[in-house]
């Protein structure tokens, strides 16, 4: 018997710096009460989905932004979600910016988490791959103090959750094939993950008409070679001036996308998604066990950058 999960890419258009967490939480809940209608099981959000998209912004003191990151989850802006959740029998992934003090010390990371159809929260992902820099650059339109404002993560986890192998990523970690190789080498059946990107990319402007294919484009191709559900779910539109590309979308195990938003607003796109289709290609093209040669990958995890051998 096959397992489905109805699952709904949750987009939301721009969040201004003026809206409250208050006012952003009722669009998610939105999106919770029009899913639940249409049978759905988890809801993905995107990244960083309870704020605007603050590294854009410069300031000398990091705590004068500590405004944009939650010290607990749930905490009073959010536990509606989590309300809902328990209420409606809905699961959903939500990507955040987390503070958190250990042994006196500021950390601050950016996160998701996933919750189920309890209201309990079963996982949480630390962002492994912070993309920008993590100084002040003036002379972008726009700056991405990813690697100022957030600490990396340090992993790829895998969590059981409705009736199945899920796992998490945000944005930047899209790019890389090792976000869901690893989570692949765990068995796992659905990635979720939420971005936020920019058409505009100042050190590279000629990428910038190529950004929503490569959006799809590496989704796809870490669905296909992990034999993996990807959920992609993005903040869209133009938010504090700056162009979202939106674009979410389902990608099956086979790379297609199955459904995908086609506005830059709120939008939900829905699918039924058959995990055991996964084993499809993880037991034939992509049957690890049988065709992987690790010893060939050694470069992988012992070097960081490229080194060509006869330079």
């Amino acid at each position: 018997m096959s397992r489905f999960v109805n699952v709904a890419a949750a987009q939301l258009g721009p969040i201004a710096r003026s809206e409250t967490k208050k006012q952003v939480v009722d669009r998610l809940l939105a999106h919770l009460h029009q899913a639940k209608k249409m049978d759905v099981d988890v809801v993905v959000f995107p990244e960083l989905a309870l704020t605007t998209f603050f590294p854009r912004w410069f300031s000398e003191d990091i705590a004068d932004f500590d405004c944009f990151y939650e010290t607990q989850m749930p905490g009073p802006d959010t536990q509606p979600l989590f309300d809902a959740a328990a209420k409606l029998q809905i699961g959903f992934y939500l990507g955040y910016a987390e503070l958190v003090i250990e042994n006196g010390v500021k950390r601050r990371f950016n996160v998701s988490i996933l919750v189920d159809k309890t209201g309990t929260i079963v996982g949480k992902y630390r962002k492994v791959h912070l993309p920008g820099h993590g100084q002040d650059e003036p002379w972008r339109a726009f700056q991405h103090l990813e690697k100022y404002y957030f600490e990396p993560g340090h992993e790829f986890g895998v969590w059981s959750a409705f009736g199945g192998v899920m796992g998490m990523a945000l944005c930047n970690d899209r790019r890389w094939s090792e976000t869901y190789r690893v989570m692949g080498l765990k068995g796992v059946e659905m990635v979720m993950l939420g971005y936020n990107t920019p058409v505009h990319n100042p050190p590279a402007p000629e990428h910038d008409d190529l950004s929503m294919f490569h959006n799809h484009l590496v989704m796809q191709a870490g669905a296909y070679q992990n034999g993996t559900w990807v959920v992609g779910v993005a903040k869209a539109g133009s938010e504090e001036g700056i162009e979202m590309i939106g674009g979410s979308a389902i990608i099956a195990p086979s790379g297609e996308i199955v459904a995908a938003c086609s506005t830059k607003g709120d939008e939900l796109a829905i699918a039924r998604c058959d995990l055991d289709l996964c084993h499809s290609y993880k037991s034939t093209t992509f049957n690890f066990e049988r065709h992987r040669r690790p010893e060939a990958y050694g470069l992988i995890s012992s070097q960081r950058g490229a080194v060509v051998p006869w330079a």
